[in-house]
């Protein structure tokens, strides 16, 4: 099983603030959508909270990771990461990403072989982080995309590889 992550941070590698997202850029959630479209996404309570309506993403296997919520018709829950192991043993015929937040994200990090990094190049002042990557050995930027802008906000998708991704078990 490979598992991804997909986010999108800021010159610090801020993802939030106030429970929600530091920017809204159209093409960074078109690339969202075309990366995630009927994979298994998986996030943590205050991500699901967060979307239009509390619903989960459509189109997408929606795994939360909660031991406070219960199991929906929309979406499955998993109360620790042991459980959640058991669950993605069991997927093989989609993608695998992990969606946030910050704390999943760096639960996660160690089993993804991928992040797909929406790269920001300004200082959004975030009170939540994902992992520098650009700190951490293990991981290689092996892809930089061209350098974008919107409304004079530079920014690019990246692609990073864990050098040593751990199995998920």
């Amino acid at each position: 099983m490979v598992i991804n992550t997909i986010v999108a941070v800021d010159e610090k590698w801020a993802i939030g603030k106030n429970n929600d997202l530091l920017f809204s850029i159209p093409e960074d959630m078109k690339y969202f959508r075309k990366m995630t479209l009927g994979a298994a996404v998986v996030y943590g309570k205050n991500n699901l909270l967060s979307f239009p309506g509390g619903k989960p993403l459509p189109k997408r296997r929606n795994i939360v990771i909660s031991t406070t919520i219960e199991t929906s018709e929309d979406y499955e829950v998993v109360r620790s990461l042991k459980e959640l192991a058991e669950l993605l043993k069991k997927e093989t015929e989609r993608e695998i990403f992990v969606i946030g937040g910050a704390e999943v994200y760096a639960q996660l990090l160690p089993y993804c072989r991928n992040a797909y990094i929406t790269k920001m190049y300004r200082d959004f002042e975030g009170e939540k982080f994902f992992p520098n990557l650009d700190e951490k050995p293990e991981w290689e930027l092996k892809e930089e995309g061209q350098l974008l802008d919107h409304e004079g906000l530079k920014y690019s998708f990246n692609r990073y590889e864990n050098t040593s991704v751990e199995a998920f078990e």
